[in-house]
């Protein structure tokens, strides 16, 4: 029954199913990384691979003129204090969820589906830390809301809701 399940699945929906799946084993076994951030919440874990934008000039640049970014990735928006961001998205081709992060890790805000282009500001609020930025609808998609917590070893750990092991 399973067999016939799952070849009738739709090749594009099996391999969206299949990374959501990886994305959330992998958050549930791994430690914890520079290169990584870890969600999780009453919906489960979840893990992406991220390049770290904690310069002006890389946040400036952010994941403009990118046509596309990996289900599993995004870019982390560190700043060195807590701030009030907004973010816009002149020269971003892709859709993007932002999700705005406190110092203690606890998600404030999720921003979903900016628009490819859209030169109107997104406020993040404030006691902003960092920021993730992962492809539009993803946040949805797997339920990362107000309230889920992100671990990265860049937080304070002795304020983190998640601290790294």
């Amino acid at each position: 029954m399973i067999r016939r399940m799952i070849h009738r699945m739709k090749p594009r929906v099996m391999a969206s199913a299949f990374a959501i799946l990886l994305i959330w084993v992998s958050a549930a076994q791994a430690v914890c990384n520079d290169i990584y951030v870890d969600l999780r919440g009453p919906w489960g874990q979840a893990r992406f691979a991220v390049e770290i934008a904690d310069t002006d000039a890389l946040r400036a640049q952010g994941l403009m003129h990118r046509e596309r970014l990996a289900r599993s990735a995004g870019m982390l928006f560190i700043y060195d204090a807590p701030t009030e961001p907004s973010f816009w998205m002149r020269n971003t081709l892709i859709p993007l969820d932002m999700v705005f992060v406190d110092p203690t890790g606890r998600i404030t805000r999720v921003h979903a589906n900016a628009i490819p282009h859209d030169t109107t500001p997104i406020p993040g609020g404030p006691n902003v830390l960092m920021v993730l930025e992962i492809n539009g609808g993803m946040a949805a998609l797997l339920g990362i809301a107000e309230g889920s917590e992100l671990r990265h070893p860049r937080l304070n750990q002795r304020q983190a809701v998640w601290p790294c092991e």
